[in-house]
């Protein structure tokens, strides 16, 4: 049963009624999506099963102002499907292993899931989500966020219209440092599940991060991976997935790609980069600096594009915020997803056409973030052997 906060919840007009699975107390990113799905005023959270702890899940609801706060996800389902005002679509934002039993409760439930990655621990299992979101006709989309900064998106724009030519050489790399020493150990709740292999699947490092820079290698480029080879390295002692992923890719059109995620590379943060290479010219793209691009054009001047300026295409233009000069970062991006998805759960619930240019990553960008991972580990485990996806 719901226990109904004391704080009055507003009318929700026609902002899309959005619940939350995970993100409550000592939680990072549960925050970001609540921020991120309120940015464009486009949701109104009502309701959330926020931890997996009865006790601090309803604490948790409390805390924050929640107008419906349960004990579980699956009371949660229960209850807000019963519901004349139930939530139309959630967010879920747990460890890996809880991410297909909650979709599945809220998919059977007629309820839009936004969830984050990787989608599942298996390849198995996001298929059955798959079929399970078809069966349904619910919208599942995947919050890989980095597809929404306006110069990922302007990447992916001059990629399309032919700028650099066929695309050749494609380098993506995620660096970071903060798991550079065994910080699980300490009960650091993020290091924790990420390094357990119950709970965050076959992959660590590679499923945390390497899954994003696969998803924005695919993103920008429109080219699939036919083939990888791949090493997993543990470098701390006594940790149970891997810490370091390099990869090296065989990509639909016959360019070749290569791939670098770490979590023990010291003095990086969030390093995220992506390097594209063609007949035509190249572009560079760094998340810690997203507000530029550098678009270098064969045997002319390396130009470096920024938000905000006539220059960037419409792609870009569109999900931009603010004027040039005033910087947009993590957040805004995250909320560009989410703005995209209102669009698709409007439509849908309107019964109207979603314009072309609307996009966001879905269950079949899930779906092959499993089959990369799970491709990735078979690889490693057998010498780096080239494997098919």
């Amino acid at each position: 049963m719901a226990i109904e906060s004391s704080r009055a919840a507003p009318a929700a007009g026609r902002r899309i009624r959005l619940g939350m699975v995970g993100g409550g107390e000592g939680a990072f990113i549960g925050a970001v999506h609540r921020i991120a799905a309120r940015l464009d005023d486009q949701y109104e959270l009502v309701a959330g099963a926020l931890s997996s702890e009865p006790g601090r899940a309803l604490r948790s609801a409390e805390a924050i102002g929640l107008p419906r706060g349960y004990p579980d996800y699956l009371t949660m389902a229960r209850e807000e499907a019963e519901r004349a005002d139930g939530i139309e679509a959630v967010a879920i934002v747990t460890p890996n292993d809880q991410h297909a039993p909650a979709a599945e409760a809220f998919l059977k439930a007629g309820v839009h899931v936004i969830c984050d990655k990787p989608v599942t621990t298996t390849l198995a299992e996001a298929q059955r989500l798959k079929a399970l979101a078809q069966q349904v006709r619910r919208i599942f989309a995947v919050t890989h966020n980095y597809t929404g900064y306006p110069m990922v998106r302007h990447a992916r724009q001059l990629v399309r219209e032919g700028a650099l030519g066929e695309i050749r050489v494609v380098q993506v790399e995620y660096a970071q440092d903060w798991l550079t020493e065994r910080l699980e150990s300490t009960g650091q709740k993020q290091a924790a599940w990420r390094t357990d292999p119950k709970r965050s699947g076959a992959g660590g490092c590679i499923g945390d991060i390497g899954t994003h820079a696969f998803n924005l290698l695919h993103y920008v480029t429109g080219l699939k991976t036919s083939e990888l080879a791949a090493e997993l390295s543990t470098f701390v002692e006594g940790r149970a997935l891997d810490d370091n992923v390099q990869v090296m890719l065989r990509l639909a059109n016959g360019a070749r790609g290569c791939l670098w995620a770490s979590q023990v590379a010291p003095g990086n943060e969030n390093g995220l980069r992506l390097r594209v290479y063609g007949s035509r010219g190249g572009l560079e793209w760094a998340q810690e600096q997203p507000n530029q691009l550098r678009h270098a054009p064969f045997g002319e001047p390396v130009r470096t594009v920024s938000r905000g300026t006539g220059a960037v295409l419409s792609d870009g233009q569109r999900v931009s915020r603010l004027p040039s000069g005033h910087p947009e970062g993590y957040l805004e991006a995250f909320a560009t997803v989410y703005g995209e998805i209102a669009g698709a759960i409007r439509a849908a619930r309107d019964g109207a056409v979603l314009p072309a240019e609307v996009h966001f990553p879905t269950i079949d960008d899930g779906i092959e973030g499993v089959a990369f991972i799970e491709a990735a580990v078979r690889s490693s485990a057998e010498n780096g052997r080239w494997v098919r996806l």
